[in-house]
C-alpha cells in the first residue's frame, strides 16, 4: 500500500489534509480500499467526499488496483491506525495494541504504551512493565486504543 500512498500523498496534501495511511480489504473477487485523512479541526463527510472526487480520479487515470473494489475515505477515529515509522514517536506514551505478523517473545499481540522507536528503528511498547522491541517490519497492524 506504500505505492498507493505515494500516490495519493501530494493530492491529499495538496488539499490541506494529513494522509494517514492506506490499507486494501480483500474480500474474494471484491476489495475495499480504504484511505484515512486527518486535519487539525477534524474530518466532515463533505471533507471525505472531496478527497474520494479527487482519489477516484487518480484510480481511475492511473488503474492500480485489477479487481472490483469500494473506496471509503475515513478520519481515523480514536482508535487511530498506524502506518508509518514516525506515528510511532509521534504518539509515544499513548495506549496501543500492535500485531505481529512473526511471533516474538512467543506472542503475536502486544497491547501497552508507546516508548517511541529504538535506536534500530524498532518499535518500542511497554506490556505490564515490560518493554519490548518489536521489529517494524514485522508488524500487521498496529492502532491506538481510545480511551473513554
Amino acid at each position: 500500500m506504500q505505492d498507493l500512498a505515494a500516490l495519493f500523498e501530494p493530492v491529499v496534501e495538496s488539499m490541506g489534509y494529513e494522509l494517514v495511511g492506506v490499507e486494501f480489504q480483500q474480500g474474494g473477487s471484491h476489495g475495499t480500499l480504504r484511505v484515512y485523512i486527518d486535519h487539525a479541526d477534524g474530518v466532515s463527510l463533505d471533507d471525505c467526499a472531496a478527497i474520494s472526487h479527487q482519489i477516484s480520479g487518480i484510480l481511475d487515470v492511473e488503474e492500480p488496483i485489477r479487481q472490483a473494489y469500494d473506496l471509503e475515505i475515513s478520519s481515523p477515529g480514536v482508535d487511530r491506525p498506524l502506518f508509518k515509522r514516525e506515528d510511532y514517536t509521534r504518539f509515544d506514551g499513548q495506549t496501543a495494541k500492535v500485531r505481529l505478523a512473526v511471533a516474538q517473545a512467543g506472542r503475536r499481540n502486544f497491547k501497552g504504551r508507546l516508548c517511541g522507536l529504538s535506536d534500530a528503528g524498532d518499535v518500542r511498547i511497554e506490556v505490564d512493565g515490560e518493554v519490548f522491541e518489536l521489529p517494524y517490519a514485522d508488524i500487521a497492524r498496529a492502532n491506538l486504543v481510545g480511551e473513554i
